[in-house]
């Protein structure tokens, strides 16, 4: 057992060390970018993935904020059970955000979406996360844009977002948990530009 916790580990560090570094820069810039624009960001993701948007979402809304600076607009699109529920008995799981973004996307905003695979693959319900896909290209065609978060390969994902950060692991359990990491690294370097200080010396 203690040598597949070290190979958990170890393998988690040499994924992380292949992240693209300058796709997290990008990501923080498309977020910022954003928020000073004053546009909409969804969050969103299937399984696990959505818990990950969800806690995303809170982190924008309030961690990453500064007093007195532009408010970051966030809507994540998995939290409202009943309209998540309603829409899939009526308009299927296929359409569960489209419909959602058909009232509020428009020109300048940005869709960030979760998602291992990427929708890329097949099981039972048909292929994987094409509610996603279908979601971030509605946002594109309304003048939006979109940030990715992968694994694998990346999956569709990988060239149909304007930013994709992918995490390079064939692993479904720590795509999940790097992708936390990553998010709460974009959130602290998004509070450093909001609120102008030293995250560290607000800790203490």
């Amino acid at each position: 057992m203690i040598e597949r916790i070290k190979s958990f580990f170890e393998n988690s560090k040499i994924a992380l060390d292949k992240i693209d570094k300058e796709k997290i820069v990008k990501s923080i810039q498309l977020i910022d970018e954003t928020r000073k624009n004053k546009k909409n960001i969804f969050l969103f993701g299937n399984g696990g993935s959505s818990a990950t948007a969800s806690h995303f979402a809170g982190d924008l809304s309030k961690w990453s904020a500064g007093e007195g600076k532009i408010p970051t607009k966030v809507i994540c699109l998995t939290d409202n059970t009943a309209i998540l529920t309603a829409l899939t008995n009526d308009n299927g799981w296929d359409n569960v955000y489209t419909e959602q973004l058909k009232n509020f996307a428009g020109p300048g905003d940005l869709i960030i979406g979760f998602s291992v695979h990427g929708g890329k693959g097949v099981e039972k319900s048909g292929v994987w996360s094409q509610n996603m896909t279908k979601a971030i290209d509605m946002v594109h065609q309304k003048g939006g844009r979109s940030l990715g978060f992968t694994g694998f390969d990346g999956g569709a994902m990988e060239k149909l977002c304007t930013v994709n950060v992918n995490i390079p692991i064939d692993s479904t359990p720590q795509v999940e948990g790097l992708h936390s990491l990553v998010a709460h690294l974009i959130a602290e370097e998004l509070r450093e530009i909001a609120v102008g200080q030293d995250i560290n010396k607000l800790r203490k």
